[in-house]
């Protein structure tokens, strides 16, 4: 998908052409790189009007996006370390802005004519990351970090209402998230921790052996991880490196399962480390050491 991002740092909104909105604790100022600005002016209902100076370039991305009749367009939340996506609104051009300068997810209420941060009730905030235009420019993700569940239900996300588990089953028994592949993985090895409890002596799946036998599943990771190192020494094809990649992620995630750690929080580690070099990365956690 073609999109153009405002990439959100602590200090400068950034657009792909290099433009900046300067956020400083005291107020807004315009680094204008020797470039015309626009000033707007935006408030709502809840928050003091504040001026805002964008430039030209920055100013025809948000006049490209199709608003409809009514001035809004989709705005879709989505978690930025599983994908999950968290839920669907509306935004205007003022909530697009307020997302911008507070990096919080608002849309546009259609029923109460006002803008709202989702959080602000709950305090379950989105934070945001980024903010993506789809090619169309009729669409908008808020890419973030939900501090809690995101649905009023207390669901995680709003989307867990499975379509072709009503065709089948006609009943759904609990909630079923819209879950990526690894989520569902990650899923189904916390449920079978969770049936270790209630479960008599009897024949165990593989899951629940490596669940009970801590050595049995460190031998497996170091025999998997081997396998895998072995793909490349003797030049197999992809498809067996893709297979002995498999098999290390889900014996590493059994094993986080045991350590009582989520794939998110392993996720986020990483996107901590983006900006980051590795030899400093190893220098810091010697540091630490």
């Amino acid at each position: 998908m073609m999109a153009v991002s405002y990439s959100l740092c602590p200090q400068y909104l950034r657009v792909s052409s290099g433009a900046r909105l300067c956020i400083s604790s005291g107020g807004y100022s315009w680094d204008t790189h020797k470039k015309k600005t626009r000033h707007l002016v935006y408030a709502s209902t809840q928050k003091p009007v504040k001026t805002l100076c964008l430039d030209s370039e920055a100013q025809t991305l948000l006049d490209s996006v199709k608003w409809d009749d009514k001035g809004l367009a989709v705005a879709i939340a989505q978690n930025v370390d599983t994908g999950a996506i968290l839920m669907q609104g509306f935004a205007n051009r003022d909530a697009v802005l307020t997302t911008i300068s507070s990096r919080k997810a608002t849309f546009y209420s259609r029923s109460r004519s006002m803008l709202w941060t989702k959080g602000e009730t709950s305090m379950n905030f989105i934070n945001i990351h980024d903010i993506f235009l789809d090619c169309d420019r009729d669409s908008i993700i808020y890419l973030g970090k939900p501090d809690g569940p995101t649905c009023h239900t207390g669901s995680e996300t709003c989307y867990y209402t499975s379509v072709f588990d009503l065709k089948e089953h006609q009943q759904v028994e609990g909630n079923k998230l819209a879950l990526t592949t690894l989520y569902s993985l990650e899923s189904t090895i916390s449920q079978r921790k969770a049936e270790l409890a209630a479960e008599e002596n009897g024949k165990s799946s593989w899951t629940k052996r490596l669940l009970k036998h801590n050595d049995l599943l460190c031998s497996k990771i170091r025999e998997e991880a081997e396998e895998l190192c072995k793909t490349l020494e003797e030049n197999e094809d992809k498809s067996r490196t893709a297979s002995e990649m498999a098999d290390v992620l889900y014996h590493a995630m059994v094993l986080l399962a045991v350590k009582d750690v989520k794939i998110e929080d392993v996720m986020q580690v990483l996107r901590q480390r983006f900006s980051q070099s590795g030899i400093e990365e190893k220098r810091t956690r010697i540091a630490e050491s």
